[in-house]
């Protein structure tokens, strides 16, 4: 996967400036113990002022301890978030279904709150 900068097309803001690359580590989701994902294919996006998020591939989360909620949000560099949840808690990852063209790269991807990197 090519490393993608990202300011063309997007709205304007001073300095703003997003990246998607191949993370060079494992990374892990894990709340009370329990292995919600586990990847080494999971993408890094960096965004000016944000920290770092780890977008984790569809098919290495333990989508059946999640449940689809029906919170969304809009980012106007990203495009519309969803959001899942645990029992005990809400809305704790999200992922850009249809993300905007120049972040392409994440779609089917699922980003937590909190990840462990190896």
């Amino acid at each position: 996967m090519r490393r993608t900068t990202v300011t063309e097309g997007l709205p304007r803001r001073e300095g703003r400036r997003i990246t998607v690359e191949p993370s060079d580590r494992p990374v892990r989701a894990v709340r009370d113990g329990q292995v919600l994902a586990e990847s080494d294919r999971a993408l890094v996006l960096r965004e000016t002022g944000c920290p770092v998020a780890y977008y984790i591939p569809f098919q290495d989360v333990r989508l059946d301890l999640l449940t689809p909620s029906g919170t969304r949000t809009n980012c106007p560099f990203k495009g519309e978030a969803s959001y899942w949840s645990l029992p005990d808690a809400a809305d704790l990852a999200w992922a850009y279904l249809d993300p905007k063209p120049e972040v392409a790269e994440i779609k089917d991807h699922l980003c937590f709150y909190e990840v462990q990197v190896s």
